[in-house]
């Protein structure tokens, strides 16, 4: 186990924190606030005439999803330099599976821009019958929400890599890392169920409330060993 970190460490963990806090308000306000009121899987076109009245949001949830993919890349690399010295192969690991994950936030956006181009304009429809245009839109927007959970399989795999170097490095509790890993196994077994047993996925959405609580704790406890080595240097 590590247990001696240096100042250049505390200001690597106080950044990572920062972009961690990034992530989660603009993951919860894309999610929540922006995107989730305006789509309903069920209706195709209740989905076009909420997106439609509602543009400004609609595109500001892909800004604020652009934003987290770019800070996710950030704190991958971030946390490897902080988890380096603990187990460089392991940390390696681990930021590659978190880059790919960041990667293909990205990507998946041009779902959320081609349901975009089909209800509001900007692609010719003139060949597609009345509501095909709609019932496609809602389509790219399924891929999308599956294209996100297909993500989280790789951030899940990260996240059981990143409990294991929380756990030998000692720079939060012990806790954060057997949580961190215990989100992880959540993100697995959520997105398993999205692709191959979507009957049962609903039912196993309470348990996200699991990674909400343990990330928020690790974004917490980055900035504060930030602000620790703040006061330690001022002292």
């Amino acid at each position: 186990m590590r247990t001696q970190f240096t100042h250049a460490d505390f200001k690597t963990a106080r950044l990572a924190g920062l972009l961690y806090l990034i992530i989660i308000v603009c993951g919860i306000f894309s999610e929540v606030a922006l995107r989730g009121p305006l789509v309903d899987f069920a209706n195709a076109g209740s989905t076009a005439t909420a997106i439609l009245g509602a543009l400004d949001a609609y595109r500001l949830s892909i800004a604020a999803d652009i934003v987290m993919a770019i800070a996710d890349a950030g704190l991958a690399i971030l946390l490897f330099v902080l988890f380096r010295p603990v187990a460089p192969r392991l940390a390696l690991a681990a930021m590659i599976f978190r880059l790919i994950q960041s990667v293909m936030i990205g990507i998946n956006l041009m779902n959320m821009q081609a349901a975009l181009l089909l209800i509001a304009g900007g692609q010719d429809l003139s060949g597609l019958a009345s509501g095909t245009a709609e019932a496609l839109a809602l389509l790219f927007l399924n891929m999308h929400a599956h294209g996100y959970d297909l993500g989280l399989i790789f951030f899940g795999i990260n996240s059981l890599m990143t409990g294991v170097l929380i756990l030998r490095s000692g720079l939060v509790h012990k806790s954060i890392g057997v949580g961190v890993a215990l989100a992880g196994a959540v993100y697995l077994m959520g997105s398993g169920l999205r692709f191959f047993a979507p009957e049962f996925y609903d039912v196993f959405a309470s348990a996200y409330a699991i990674p909400v609580v343990t990330e928020t704790a690790f974004c917490v406890a980055l900035l504060l060993v930030g602000l620790r080595s703040l006061r330690t240097q001022a002292a």
